[in-house]
């Protein structure tokens, strides 16, 4: 009996988890150029014992490899190490973002999210888009204490990524969803430290608001990619360190670390970034900086500054709060939503994966938890 399999599917479960196509032939004993055929829909698995140790290696229940395709397009992806990490670990944080959007068009029936809100910011420099963009938001010019709160109420969704390699800090990519688009961005759970973890949030806000989303950024000449970065770059400094209120600030501020902490403990940025802002304000010389970020070399503070163990940021709760209200208000059971999601949106995933990819709580899909959710409300 011919079996419907999907090989589409095949090549993003191997993906997902990090896998070649010669080692998953190696552990399914078979030739790598038959699996090469499986994804390419070349060729079809014998028998369902084929597809049953296909889905044993990749942790994917049997159904998935044989469910269709969804409306989820995914597009461009900024890296922030693109040009020094391996494309199979970009691969795989892309692979993720396309499941995490494909459980957002579920949950999208259901809950009311917040809707996206961002200025135009073309034809303006990083300086200029990051204060329309803090203006929009209704920021101000004080601090921002927790930025992942502010871009989940702003329409963004924000996830943490775990990787089998530390050169992935943080990306933001662009997904469609029935030919509406809307922006993702992913950092790495490696860091806890709430300055390490606003900057590498507001650069890829940076992007978002500032480039192209239409064409391969992976096809991008290197000087080009390299002047995104440094946009991106600029505009986090300016979103994060707003000249008017923090140039006050480090005016009074001695030029040394005690107190470039102190600076620290109210603006959430690491010492490194607010010392380079200092110096592009024009309120400490190059050669200044660079004594800075010698003292902090010699003392062993580039890596690990003073305050990272203590300042910590909330972490991403919009898709988590939204499951999380479904079963609070009994509009499934963890065995319904499961079921929902892979009969309805053709998403088979094990609960285990669910809640991997959503952060949620351990066994959450198969325990019903009591929360408050006060951001959010069912359609």
């Amino acid at each position: 009996m011919k079996i419907n399999f999907n090989g589409e599917r095949l090549k993003k479960a191997r993906t997902y988890r990090g896998i070649t196509v010669a080692e998953l032939a190696e552990r399914i004993n078979c030739q790598r150029q038959t699996v090469s055929m499986y994804e390419n829909n070349k060729s079809n698995p014998i028998d369902d014992d084929v597809v049953k140790r296909i889905a044993k290696e990749l942790a994917f229940p049997v159904k998935f490899f044989l469910e269709n395709g969804t409306q989820i397009i995914t597009g461009s992806t900024y890296f922030r190490a693109l040009l020094t990490t391996n494309k199979k670990y970009r691969a795989e944080q892309v692979q993720k973002m396309e499941f995490l959007a494909e459980i957002y068009s579920f949950l999208q029936e259901y809950i009311e999210f917040p809707k996206l809100i961002l200025p135009n910011c073309t034809n303006k420099t990083p300086e200029e888009a990051a204060l329309l963009l803090r203006e929009v938001w209704g920021l101000g010019l004080k601090p921002i204490e927790n930025i992942i709160y502010e871009v989940e109420q702003r329409g963004i969704l924000v996830t943490t990524f775990s990787t089998s390699t530390d050169d992935i800090d943080a990306f933001s990519q662009m997904v469609t969803i029935t030919g509406k688009p809307f922006y993702m961005i992913g950092y790495s759970n490696n860091k806890t430290s709430a300055a390490r973890i606003h900057f590498d949030i507001a650069h890829e806000l940076g992007h978002i608001c500032l480039h192209e989303w239409s064409e391969d950024v992976e096809a991008l000449e290197k000087p080009d990619f390299k002047k995104r970065e440094e946009e991106a770059h600029r505009f986090a400094s300016a979103f994060l360190l707003p000249k008017e209120t923090y140039k006050i600030d480090a005016i009074r501020t001695p030029l040394r670390i005690p107190d470039y902490t102190q600076l620290k403990r109210k603006w959430k940025v690491s010492i490194q970034a607010m010392i380079r802002r200092s110096y592009s304000l024009g309120i400490i010389s190059m050669e200044e900086y660079q004594m800075m970020i010698r003292t902090l070399q010699r003392r062993g503070l580039r890596k690990e500054e003073p305050l990272d163990d203590e300042l910590i940021t909330a972490s991403p709760s919009l898709l988590k709060t939204a499951v999380m209200m479904l079963l609070n208000e009994n509009v499934f059971t963890a065995k319904e939503f499961m079921d929902e999601l892979s009969f309805s949106y053709n998403l088979s995933l094990e609960p285990e994966e669910v809640e991997y990819l959503l952060n949620l709580p351990r066994n959450t899909l198969g325990i019903n938890k009591i929360l408050n959710f006060s951001d959010l409300k069912l359609k």
